[in-house]
């Protein structure tokens, strides 16, 4: 153990960084890993294929071509390459044909993954502003939520959300890391790195922090006005059926809103980076495996409009 500790202090020294990090992905037997393997490809293929589907079925039926399935749109093409960033290097982690990843190759997943995330907080809270003038302000909503303002505000969720992350990716690549350089994990996420670091990250914790109640509190917080605002409109709604209609327009969204800040605030929003790699590694899986999934069967089931242009498809095949 001390001579573990004079090699590290002679390669700080020295200034020599680990190359390349081993990925642990998830301990247990070959045929727990292969079971892991199974359902994550088939989660995967249903992800990918069903969110491709969603974009298709919006491209194909004009009475779809609102604000509302345009950043319905952008989010299933943002959860295709999040998924995308996570899953293929995962199975391979798992089934030990994968396993190293150069130190370049991680901050750039890192990147990738924190810069989706963020876009992702920023199109949930920019789709519940536009429920919240759907539902607010029916007879000006043409006029307010334009195609014009619509593409403004998806192109500035998808600059937002990868410029909020470049100076903590920035600050990640120039931390020193002099061994071991064994991640426990599937994935290279902003707590193993910092676990491995054999230099400060006082400052990269901070920016971490403060990015976090930025991009994640700050966004979050729209969103709870936005359906506060949506709420009390519903319930002065005169007629049940009125309500009923409202509410289903938007349901689908919230229900998106819930599943995704639950598990961003528990893996990014805290003081510290010394949280369970274990139970990261449990939060990331849902947010990065599940949660692409999740997300086009939720506005398929809740949604009428995405329903019957489903059943159209189906009958003209």
């Amino acid at each position: 153990s001390l001579q573990m500790d004079l090699n590290t202090w002679e390669n700080m020294a020295n200034g020599t960084n680990v190359e390349e990090f081993i990925l642990l992905g998830f301990p247990g037997m070959w045929h727990f890993r292969v079971s892991l393997v199974v359902v994550f490809a088939l989660t995967y293929s249903l992800s990918v294929s069903g969110n491709a589907s969603i974009i298709a079925l919006v491209w194909m039926n004009s009475n779809l071509h609102t604000p509302m399935y345009f950043f319905l749109c952008n989010l299933s093409f943002l959860e295709i390459w999040y998924t995308t960033g996570v899953v293929p290097k995962a199975i391979g982690v798992m089934l030990g044909t994968s396993q190293t990843i150069s130190f370049s190759v991680c901050i750039l997943q890192l990147f990738f993954l924190l810069s989706l995330g963020s876009t992702e907080c920023f199109l949930l809270s920019v789709m519940a502003y536009d429920r919240y003038l759907a539902i607010c302000y029916p007879l000006r909503y043409k006029s307010l939520m334009n195609s014009v303002l619509s593409a403004r505000l998806a192109l500035s969720s998808w600059l937002g959300g990868f410029l909020a992350v470049s100076l903590l990716a920035f600050l990640t690549s120039r931390l020193t890391f002099c061994g071991p350089h064994v991640i426990n994990h599937f994935l290279c996420d902003i707590d193993s790195c910092l676990a491995l670091s054999c230099s400060d990250t006082w400052s990269v914790e901070l920016a971490t922090f403060l990015v976090s109640i930025i991009v994640v509190v700050a966004s979050c917080v729209l969103t709870l006005v936005s359906y506060i605002y949506i709420i009390s409109s519903i319930l002065r709604i005169q007629t049940a059926h009125g309500r009923k209609k409202a509410f289903s327009t938007c349901s689908a969204h919230l229900s998106v809103v819930t599943i995704w800040y639950g598990s961003t605030m528990f893996l990014y929003v805290k003081p510290s980076a010394q949280n369970s790699l274990d139970l990261n590694k449990l939060v990331n899986t849902f947010n990065t495996v599940v949660t692409p999934l999740l997300n086009p069967f939720i506005y398929t089931l809740r949604n009428k409009e995405v329903k019957q242009a489903l059943r159209r498809a189906f009958q003209k095949k």
